[in-house]
């Protein structure tokens, strides 16, 4: 089976879908020595194959993909942000990671206008074979949405990479909570920092910002407590979540929450929403908060850090629950996917 990879989202280097590619396509070549695997698209992405220099290819998702796909000898095309070819020359798997284009208009800038538009109509039209979810809740979901076939339909968790693990680090000289994640408006941040303020009125503990900030996502400037770091290095992610006192994800919406288990994976206490989708990533491993009570955060974060014991059992509880997300497990229940859409094509 020759399969290709959408590698668009690898333009913007950072953030949960770039790392999703990554990581599929390298477990994917792990799993599966039978089969191969190449990076396709109309961006500037090194190793990738692209259109030639006739016009007609520059119309990317009309005719350049897949005029690529047939001369390329492709069996299948895994489109790995919400798309694929509007011409079906072989069989498609388009990856839905959460319906949140179609939900509040405000978490999102103007790139999103494409996908809300056009997604929709490539799933009722049929022409994503298959269909990938990051979770059962975005799964159900996306069938009463979108009126999709249940069989069409199946979800396939992400994992967090084989480098996350906890890792000795020295004490810091005060006690911090950190965030990862692109600092944008879904995520919550404005709450979150009004939570923590209130509670290093009693207890001193710093706020640390990990993450690419979006044009469109709240400003801080680091001080009095809080650090905004920016995006960080893979590298140093693993000391970073494993010297947390906790990791706090507080979003309103998520379709899986990767960051929920890499922190988990580093032995990281973790406070999260109550969205649907974190809760079944999460498996009873986390606490819990209504993402819109700045009381339930502040009442939850004191709780943590008056009880080391506690501390100590969500520690245990998360590296137990991420132990079950492997990337090797993503890529072989996404190759079932690859093939049940070669049958159904």
């Amino acid at each position: 089976m020759k399969v290709a990879l959408d590698a668009t989202p690898l333009v913007s280097g950072t953030g949960g879908v770039p790392r999703y590619v990554r990581e599929l396509r390298a477990g994917l070549e792990k799993v599966s020595a039978g089969d191969q695997f190449a990076y396709v698209t109309d961006q500037d992405v090194p190793g990738s194959l692209g259109p030639g220099g006739g016009w007609l290819e520059r119309k990317w998702w009309l005719a350049g993909l897949p005029m690529l796909l047939r001369r390329e000898g492709f069996d299948v095309f895994h489109g790995t942000e919400f798309s694929v070819p509007y011409v079906p020359v072989c069989a498609s798997v388009l990856s839905l990671h959460d319906l949140s284009p179609w939900m509040e208009s405000s978490w999102h800038g103007a790139g999103v206008g494409r996908v809300r538009a056009r997604t929709p109509w490539l799933l009722r039209m049929g022409l994503a074979t298959m269909v990938l979810t990051l979770s059962e809740a975005v799964r159900r979901r996306a069938i009463g949405k979108f009126g999709l076939k249940p069989e069409r339909v199946v979800a396939v968790p992400l994992a967090a990479s084989e480098t996350l693990r906890p890792v000795a680090v020295a004490a810091p000289a005060e006690p911090y909570l950190l965030y990862v994640g692109t600092l944008e408006p879904r995520k919550n941040l404005p709450m979150l920092v009004a939570a923590w303020r209130a509670v290093r009125r009693s207890h001193p503990v710093r706020l640390v910002l990990a993450g690419r900030r979006r044009e469109d996502g709240p400003r801080f400037e680091s001080g009095d407590g809080l650090e905004v770091l920016g995006p960080v290095p893979e590298e140093q992610l693993a000391a970073l979540y494993s010297g947390a006192l906790a990791v706090v994800y507080p979003t309103f919406y998520e379709g899986f929450g990767l960051p929920v288990v890499e922190a988990m994976q580093c032995g990281a206490p973790v406070v999260t929403s109550t969205d649907e989708s974190v809760v079944e990533v999460a498996g009873g491993a986390a606490v819990h908060c209504d993402a819109h009570s700045e009381a339930e955060w502040v009442a939850a974060l004191t709780d943590l850090l008056e009880r080391p014991e506690r501390r100590a059992a969500l520690r245990a509880a998360g590296l137990a629950r991420a132990a079950t997300f492997s990337w090797e497990r993503t890529a072989r229940e996404t190759l079932a996917v690859y093939r049940a859409a070669l049958i159904a094509f």
